[in-house]
């Protein structure tokens, strides 16, 4: 027996604040995911945003929801909605519950495998944000950033 999934893309406008700037800085993308990431701040959550070829955000998936320490995602599952959505680039954006954004050995991991897989499907990872607050950072920037 053979299963066929039928995908539906829905676009709708939203009150995002950088809706319509480029997300070419990582304070546009924290910016962006103001609001998205907070309904679950207690559990990690992986999001992919979609860009264009103007680097423009066409939207953001919440990939997936994760324990309270970690959030196990395979490339597939990061590039399926950049397939269907005709996206010409992503950005990843994960949260750390604890409040620090450091990132861990394992996304240094990841980000490396995304890169790699990105330049076998020709949609490029611009960057790899993680979030967590401010008052714990140790650089008090409240975000880590791969890309600066």
């Amino acid at each position: 027996m053979m299963y066929i999934r039928e995908v539906e893309i829905h676009y709708r406008d939203t009150d995002i604040a950088v809706d319509h700037a480029k997300l070419n800085v990582p304070e546009h993308v924290v910016a962006y995911m103001k609001g998205a990431i907070e309904f679950r701040i207690d559990q990690e959550q992986l999001w992919v945003i979609l860009l264009d070829a103007r680097l423009q955000a066409m939207g953001r998936f919440l990939c997936h929801l994760g324990t309270a320490s970690a959030c196990l995602i395979h490339p597939r599952e990061v590039f399926r909605p950049a397939i269907v959505g005709s996206a010409c680039n992503i950005i990843v954006v994960h949260n750390h519950p604890s409040g620090d954004p450091s990132p861990s050995d394992a996304d240094k991991v990841l980000t490396k495998r995304l890169k790699s897989c990105g330049e076998l499907l020709n949609i490029q990872l611009l960057d790899h944000v993680i979030l967590g607050r401010a008052e714990v950072d140790p650089e008090g920037q409240g975000y880590y950033s791969f890309m600066e």
